[in-house]
């Protein structure tokens, strides 16, 4: 299996959560990402590519093989800080 996503890295729960509120209200996902992830990814607007389980942290992994694609899940906490998780796509 195989998913593409994107995601908002930042320290607090509160931020990500002012972030998603955003999100949900029309804020363009990659450039609230450019604008305020802590992960280099945001030059990308947050994008990540493809990738296999096992590949991100265990806690990553949990909500983009498993939630609904389209949607933007979040705060995940990892061991980095707060995640705003984009499932873009989900295959074999």
């Amino acid at each position: 299996m195989k998913a593409e996503a994107s995601h908002i890295l930042v320290k607090s729960k509160e931020t990500c959560e002012d972030l998603k509120k955003q999100i949900e209200e029309g804020a363009d996902f990659a450039e609230m990402a450019s604008r305020h992830s802590l992960c280099p990814s945001g030059k990308q607007g947050g994008a990540l590519g493809e990738f296999s389980p096992g590949q991100m942290v265990k806690e990553f992994d949990e909500v983009v093989f498993s939630e609904e694609v389209g949607k933007v899940h979040g705060p995940v906490k990892t061991q980095f800080g707060y995640h705003l998780i984009h499932i873009t796509s989900r295959g074999e």
